[in-house]
Order: C-alpha cells, then structure tokens, then sequence
C-alpha cells in the first residue's frame, strides 16, 4: 500500500475519532491500577492486535487485578481460572454429562467459554492441561466429544506465571508460549508508586468501583480500523530484518550471537511485530506505523521466541541481552 492509494489526512481523522476510547480506558483503569504502564499498555496492544498475552512476575504485583480491571473497564464476559497441579482438561474446557432422564449426553462447558480468560499461574498444571488451551488459543474453538464450538469474539487468553524457578511449577512447552503474541516480565513498582499503593490499600471497606466506558463492539471496530493503518515498506523491512538477524546475526554484523542463539524467531514474530506496531500506532492516535512503535513492542513479541543455546546459559546471557543487541545494531529505517 503506497501513501499515493491512501488518504492520510482521511484515515488520521478516523483513527482520531475511533481511538477517543483509549484515553478513557487509561483514565478509568487509574482510578484502581498504581503504575504498572508497562504492562496497561501491552495488555491494550494485545486486545487491539487479537493476540493473548503471557506476563510473569512474583506474586503481588497486581497482575490478576490489572486484568479483571481491564475486563470491567471494556464490558464483556470475564473468567479467572486458577491453575493447580490436580486440574484436568476437562475443568478448563468443558465436559459431556449423562442425562439419565432423557438417556442421553449434554455439553457442560466449560470457563474457557468467555471473552477474556485469565489462566492465573498456568505453570502450576501440568502439560495436558496447558495444551487443552492450544486449540482455543489458535482455533478460536474448543471440541467437546464430537462437537465443535467457536468461542465468541473477542477472545483474549491472558496467562500469569511464576518465574520458572520456582518451586511446583511446569514449563510451558515451546509451542504454546510461541501462540502467546507478547510475553510480558512484570517487575516492582517504583518507590512512589509503592507508596501510593499503600495509602490507597491500606484503608478497610468497599474498594473503588470501576464502571464500563467502551463495549466489546468498539473493541472489534477498532481492530478493523488498525487494519488500514498505513505500514510503509521501509518499516515492514526493518520488521523482517529484525526477525532475521535472531536467525542469521552473521549477515547483520553480530556474529558473537551465532553460537548463543540455538533457534531464532518464527514468521509468527514478523507477523506479530507488524499487528502490534499498528495497534501501539492506534493507541497513539495515529494514522501510521513509525519504526518507534516496531522497537516499543520488540522485546516483549521476541523475547520467548529466541531458544539460547547452552553456551548462552552458561554464560548468564539472556534472550533480553540478545534482544538490545539485535535492536541496537540493526540499521533503523
């Protein structure tokens, strides 16, 4: 798409006038979240971009609250389910009863039926469960017995984990955390923030009710609008070279990284970098995507697509660590 085909001037005043909601999105969501930007604006990319969203940090960081906030504030159908180490498929998805009276078998379905779903520490269950959510995940269905259902849109999986070093807890395997559009490390709030959140929590009764201020359908008008945001060609190069220096860092200059990254990112990094930028260009209001909104968003699409190799672990050099390199030597259009 050249800027010749497009109106600019006509497609900003849309984008201004569908991405009125974001403000009051932030503004709302302020009234209960402390800080945390970092995680309110990826957790929004997310939404806008149709893409679930991984966060891991320690417990206490507000990440449950943040999402069930984020579900209120844009009115739609919200589950939390717990992950425990005894949970089965069938708890997550959905199950067939036996109806004795009419002699016959009914759909039980199961919390995954919902528009955002929060798997809160989905490491604690094992790996059947964790796979029960691929097929929802990239098929936006779920099968029960012989039936299929669509889940409804929009359908947002937002997961919380542990560092995996604790105790009680299963990797996700490679092919689920790669449906995961962003992977987000949480990290402790700032000491005014913490201050903040202490006078604001320490205080007995009723907590702060949040409203509803946009409606799922807005949420999908929206995501048709970031699709016509103009992508020009020389940042849709800069996306792919990004994705390929992880896989040949020798045609970019950064040999060192060959012997410390055993497999770099997939096209679904490209595809993923390109929707994210477009929604991060939307929620700025505007009509175009920069290379600023392509490296706002790269760390979090890349960071659990670039497997290291043992040399890297040893070495204590971290995906993040290969991720500024990329992004500090790779020519910026």
């Amino acid at each position: 798409m050249s800027t010749s085909t497009v109106d600019m001037q006509a497609l900003g005043e849309k984008i201004e006038k569908h991405s009125a909601f974001i403000d009051d999105i932030y503004t709302e969501l302020d009234n209960v979240i402390v800080g945390q930007k970092y995680m309110i604006d990826r957790l929004l990319i997310g939404l806008l971009a149709d893409g679930h969203v991984l966060l891991e940090g320690v417990p206490g960081l507000a990440k449950t609250l943040t999402v069930s906030s984020l579900a209120t504030v844009i009115n739609t159908e919200f589950q939390r389910i717990q992950f425990t180490p005894d949970l089965l498929p069938a708890d997550l998805v959905g199950t067939l009863i036996y109806n004795q009276k009419k002699m016959e078998f009914t759909v039980k379905k199961g919390p995954i039926f919902s528009n955002i779903v929060l798997a809160d520490e989905i490491n604690r269950s094992p790996a059947k469960v964790q796979s029960a959510l691929l097929e929802a995940m990239q098929e936006r269905q779920v099968t029960i017995g012989e039936e299929t259902f669509a889940l409804e849109d929009p359908f947002l999986v937002l997961a919380t984990q542990n560092p995996v070093e604790q105790e009680g807890t299963y990797p996700l395997p490679e092919a689920q955390v790669d449906r995961f559009m962003l992977k987000l490390k949480i990290d402790y709030p700032s000491k005014n923030e913490e201050l903040e959140i202490m006078r604001r929590m320490a205080k007995t009764g009723p907590k702060t009710k949040l409203k509803s201020v946009v409606t799922s359908k807005k949420i999908l008008d929206a995501r048709k609008v970031i699709n016509e945001i103009y992508t020009d060609e020389k940042v849709e190069r800069y996306i792919v070279d990004l994705v390929f220096a992880t896989r040949n860092p020798d045609d970019y200059q950064i040999s060192e990284l060959a012997d410390l990254i055993a497999f770099g990112a997939s096209p679904r990094a490209s595809i993923n970098l390109n929707l994210a930028a477009r929604a991060h260009a939307f929620m700025q209001h505007r009509a175009y995507v920069t290379p600023e909104d392509v490296r706002f968003i790269a760390m979090d699409i890349l960071r659990h697509r670039i497997i290291p190799t043992f040399e890297a672990e040893a070495e204590n050099i971290t995906t993040e660590d290969m991720i500024r390199q990329i992004l500090s030597t790779v020519q910026v259009p």
